[in-house]
């Protein structure tokens, strides 16, 4: 069995750091943009990507604008996307599920809650 694959789009490289350090000692394999535009990009490829972490807050484009235009893509519109923000309100997490997000975490992340998410690919 292959190692699954997870997109990991935030704007900040220390938390792309520490999501690729602990997921690659749960055996993930990681791939990573800075941004949303560059995601896109790469996900109109044929490149195996079996689960995606988005960061909703970032400039030029956060991912409440991102993720329906991820889920447009016809060979992704199944990929589990989890959403992963440091905004943790009442309703923000129903506000990233009605963007079409499969899955929340909020930051500082809960390695347990975010495997836990994972574990559905």
């Amino acid at each position: 069995m292959s190692k699954k694959r997870v997109l990991i789009i935030d704007d900040d490289s220390r938390n792309i750091f520490a999501l690729v350090n602990t997921l690659k000692v749960k055996s993930f394999d990681c791939l990573s943009c800075l941004s949303a535009e560059e995601a896109l990009k790469l996900l109109q490829t044929e490149e195996q990507i079996d689960a995606i972490l988005i960061d909703m807050m970032m400039p030029e484009m956060d991912g409440y604008d991102a993720i329906p235009l991820i889920k447009r893509i016809p060979s992704r519109e199944d990929t589990l996307i989890v959403a992963v923000t440091a905004q943790a309100m009442t309703g923000d997490k129903e506000k990233c599920l009605e963007a079409g997000a499969d899955d929340y975490v909020s930051k500082p992340i809960d390695v347990d809650k975010l495997l836990e998410a994972l574990s559905k690919i």
